[in-house]
């Protein structure tokens, strides 16, 4: 089944990129539709123009209803099927979230449901993984719903630490192994061997 993916982005939208470029290389059933951004300026936006996938700014901080309404639009005017979440920033608003139920998905980069909520993204959840003393992280794939970092489980991938690991090394290893989760996962949808909760 072909995927029609949409993409949000709050900054550089590595894994969005990296799931466009599994596309074009023709590892990926599924066609790259848009990528919104809250931001005016974004990084992900200079890499979708350049290849050749529409972008998208709605700011949401001055009229969130507003906002919601035209993402909600946004992806449906472009075909999408499936949100794909790539660093996005901004909690989804009642529109988005009936009009897309159970088709949006989210990467976090730390174990659910302990290392996630709002505030957790980033450094701040490999900081507090290192501190818990953990023996292994993990990279989770979830539906999203109305509250940070909650839907249900598609699937994750473990990151063991290393002894003596720092939150900056563990989040290196973070890094680089979600783009290719995220794509693997896609890859397992798209193929029907996994499916949405």
């Amino acid at each position: 089944m072909t995927l029609r993916l949409g993409f949000l982005a709050s900054g550089n939208g590595s894994s969005a990129e990296a799931i466009v470029d599994a596309i074009a290389a023709g590892r990926l059933d599924a066609e790259a539709r848009l990528v919104v951004s809250n931001k005016k300026s974004c990084a992900a936006f200079d890499w979708a123009a350049a290849k050749g996938v529409a972008t998208l700014a709605i700011p949401t901080i001055a009229d969130p209803d507003t906002a919601d309404a035209a993402l909600a639009q946004a992806m449906a005017d472009a075909g999408v099927d499936l949100i794909v979440m790539s660093g996005y920033l901004r909690r989804l608003g009642p529109r988005t979230l009936a009009r897309y139920a159970g088709r949006i998905i989210n990467i976090h980069p730390g174990p659910l449901p302990q290392f996630g909520g709002e505030g957790m993204y980033g450094a701040r959840v490999h900081q507090a993984v290192v501190a818990a003393g953990l023996t292994e992280s993990a990279v989770v794939i979830h539906v999203v719903d109305e509250e940070y970092d909650h839907g249900p489980e598609i699937d994750r991938r473990v990151v063991p630490l290393q002894p003596g690991d720092t939150a900056e090394a563990l989040e290196a290893r973070v890094k680089a192994a979600e783009p290719i989760f995220f794509v693997e996962t896609l890859q397992r949808l798209a193929a029907g061997e996994l499916a949405l909760p």
